[in-house]
């Protein structure tokens, strides 16, 4: 029995001195790697900022006898960020390019400071990890029509909103870096704004130094109403690599609103003006402006207004100046609140619901968008009486009448950028209406940012001419008041309008055509006339004649640049009502080459001309002072 027992001992203890090499030597296809974070460049980095875009660099201690595959993953999570694949032969593989978004934020949107980076293959068990320090994407605030830095007071101030979260906000025109939009002076109303492009030029330059002085390759970008479409322009056609994480924009008129007309009639804030009417928006701009750039869009409507009695100027629902098939009518993720267009760049319930969420988006939340921007949801044909303007002074008043056909509802709209008029209604049977907030829906705006300052609206009104007198009032100021009415009409007859090109040359001759219809069928109309406003204010009026079933004009343009045409059509019923009808029309007159050069070298242009003054000025003083000289030696 006992040399069965040390039998056995001898032959485990043998076993154990054969096996033992064995064990101390892992198979050749196991072996440790190590891990490097590299930038554009290939040079490691320990530091980045969430968006930056790197390559992951793996590097093992023999070659690979075959080809093998490379994930890797954050320290905590499974989920691949990046792969690449090491070469039969080869001792190590990179990435490549990506970027890192989201990488500052958790999934429960708690900062991540630092991230660890671990090779997530089974083939290469127990490699090195490695840490990366990150820091938050800055944020870039865009404002809207007449507008300024200071509307984003909320965001960017010291215990702001995004300060609340650890952000760091740059409203364009705050002096953090330089550069400002122009969207329209409050204080020089009839001044030249720049054009969406010029504007989307200054971003570029303003998103440019907070990159340089935040060390950030993207940057979020929020665009409030105007400053959306400058956003659009800015992704489309200036931003050269990619610098944009994703684009917020809110109660932004994707499609135009036509509260716009208003002011437009005026003159006021040209060309910014013409440039967010639907005739522009949907028949020239986003025609050309498609490309999202792999950029995901996100579209906030505001959905206060329900009822077309209080719609005084768009479809619904609106927030009071924008209606949200606007809003909705590019590609983009949406989501809506019941707010006005002024709450949308202040209110918490935006901020909270909508932008917050948003900015703390964690890495798997960010995708690549296709260039899907034109909806196909059809926009809505809204009917409009024509656009009436004047100026009334302090103690003063005047009366315009807007005739009302057989329509289900009629909402007026007044604009009036001094806050002061006010107004007085007398129906078709001529009695003084008093305007209701609930019946009528009136509804007084005090803030110099909107587009309609009054508004009111009656169901199934009586047809005739309706009167209504604009009045000044002690708040008027000394020098009077603009201001321009008009009222959106549902049902009934419709004008159709075109032109016969929307970006004609200078000089070249342009077909307006214009036709009444009522129940799908053309209405026999006694006037249709055409007014242009040009890009320098001035206004054209072209008496259009009788062609077949409509009116037509021809126009020759005189100056490049945006037009605006109101097209305003008249017809009398057998029963003796007049109907009135307008419809908006835009054209992009492509400027002389001369004029492009002229405006693009403008900047050049007037330091040339102070040098070439400046050496003339030099000469002459020398040439003068060589003659004295010359005089005191003779």
């Amino acid at each position: 029995m006992l040399h069965r027992i040390v039998g056995l001992v001898v032959f485990l203890f043998s076993s154990f001195l054969f096996a033992s090499p064995l064990l101390a030597t892992p198979p050749a296809q196991v072996q440790r790697a190590t891990l490097a974070v590299l930038d554009r460049s290939n040079s490691p980095i320990s530091k980045l900022t969430d968006g930056d875009f790197i390559k992951l660099s793996v590097k093992t201690a023999a070659k690979a006898d075959k080809p093998t595959r490379v994930s890797f993953s954050f320290d905590t999570e499974s989920t691949s960020i990046a792969e690449c694949t090491i070469q039969a032969g080869s001792d190590g593989c990179q990435t490549e390019l990506f970027p890192t978004l989201g990488w500052y934020w958790s999934q429960d949107g708690q900062p991540r400071v630092k991230r660890l980076i671990r090779v997530n293959s089974a083939e290469l068990p127990g490699s090195e990890t490695t840490e990366v320090q990150v820091a938050a994407r800055p944020v870039v605030l865009l404002y809207g029509l007449q507008g300024s830095s200071d509307d984003w007071h909320n965001y960017t101030g010291s215990s702001g909103f995004l300060t609340s979260i650890g952000l760091r906000g740059y409203a364009v025109g705050d002096g953090q870096v330089a550069g400002d939009m122009n969207t329209g002076r409050r204080e020089d109303p009839t001044g030249r704004a720049n054009t969406l492009a010029e504007n989307a030029a200054i971003v570029g330059q303003y998103i440019a130094q907070v990159k340089n002085i935040t060390h950030a390759q993207q940057v979020d970008l929020i665009g409030y109403s105007m400053g959306g479409l400058i956003a659009r322009y800015y992704i489309d056609r200036v931003m050269q690599d990619r610098d944009v994480a994703q684009l917020i924009t809110l109660g932004t008129p994707h499609s135009g609103t036509e509260c716009a007309n208003l002011p437009a009639a005026l003159n006021y804030y040209l060309p910014a003006t013409l440039e967010i009417t639907p005739a522009y928006l949907r028949d020239i701009f986003n025609r050309q402006i498609t490309h999202q750039r792999g950029i995901q869009f996100y579209l906030l409507a505001g959905t206060v207004i329900s009822d077309p009695v209080k719609a005084f100027c768009t479809s619904v629902p609106n927030d009071l100046m924008v209606s949200r098939s606007s809003v909705t009518s590019i590609q983009g993720q949406v989501s809506q609140l019941p707010l006005t267009h002024l709450e949308l760049t202040f209110s918490d319930l935006v901020f909270a619901n909508f932008v917050k969420p948003l900015l703390q988006k964690p890495p798997n939340e960010f995708a690549v968008e296709p260039d899907r921007v034109l909806s196909e949801e059809t926009q809505p044909e809204l009917q409009f009486s024509r656009t009436y303007t004047g100026h009334v002074d302090r103690g003063t008043s005047q009366e315009q009448t807007i005739h009302i056909d057989n329509v289900t509802v009629a909402s007026f709209a007044l604009f009036d950028p001094t806050n002061s008029l006010t107004v007085t209604v007398r129906g078709a049977a001529g009695n003084v209406i008093q305007l209701d907030p609930v019946k009528n829906g009136l509804t007084v705006i005090d803030d110099p940012l909107t587009l309609v300052h009054l508004g009111y609206g009656f169901s199934n009104p009586r047809p005739g001419p309706w009167r209504i007198t604009v009045q000044a009032t002690d708040q008027t100021p000394s020098g009077g008041a603009d201001y321009a009415l008009s009222a959106q009409f549902r049902g009934n007859a419709i004008l159709r309008a075109k032109t016969s090109n929307l970006l004609p040359k200078l000089g070249e001759t342009v077909e307006l055509t214009g036709r009444l219809e009522l129940g799908g069928k053309p209405l026999t109309a006694d006037t249709v006339t055409a007014y242009v406003l040009r890009p320098d204010g001035k206004n054209v009026t072209i008496a259009m004649v009788r062609s077949g079933d409509g009116f037509n004009a021809n126009w020759t343009p005189e100056i490049g640049g945006i037009h605006g045409i109101q097209v305003v059509g008249r017809a009398t019923t057998p029963d003796g009502v007049t109907i009135e009808r307008s419809a908006f029309l835009a054209v992009q007159v492509q400027p002389s080459a001369l004029e492009t050069i002229v405006r693009e070298s403008l900047g050049l242009g007037v330091i040339v001309l102070i040098a070439v003054v400046s050496v003339a000025a030099i000469i002459f003083l020398g040439v003068r002072t060589i003659r004295r000289f010359r005089k005191l030696g003779s």
